[in-house]
């Protein structure tokens, strides 16, 4: 009788363990959120407010909608939208950073012009 029983529990207890498992949800992806929100200050603190804008927004949209997915409860959805977001942050980031060189670039260049026209004015000697 024990043996019969021993039969039908280990089963039993086999699709209670894989049955848990599957319906077991993903833990919320605090550490993928954490590094959005650090990629978005980065990317603000490049200068993307005033120099990626649309790619800044982009970020923060998507990050605040992983924070609602999170609530929710959505974990697999708030991840990825958490990854989107640090994404869309990098590019905030390197567009600014490239914006902000490309102006310094054509300062120089305009200083070296400058210097230039007024070598050019200076009687020779």
């Amino acid at each position: 009788m024990a043996n019969g029983l021993r039969r039908i529990a280990i089963p039993f207890g086999v699709l209670l363990v894989v049955g848990s498992a599957a319906c077991s949800t993903p833990p919320v992806p605090r550490e993928q959120m954490a590094v959005s929100r650090q990629a978005i200050d980065d990317a603000q603190s490049a200068g993307a407010a005033r120099h990626a804008p649309v790619e800044l927004a982009a970020a923060r949209d998507k990050f605040e909608a992983a924070q609602r997915a999170a609530n929710d409860e959505q974990n697999v959805q708030a991840r990825m939208l958490a990854e989107q977001a640090e994404a869309d942050a990098a590019l905030a980031a390197a567009r600014a950073r490239s914006t902000q060189s490309k102006q310094a670039v054509a300062e120089v260049r305009e200083s070296i012009r400058t210097l230039r026209d007024e070598l050019d004015r200076r009687p020779v000697q």
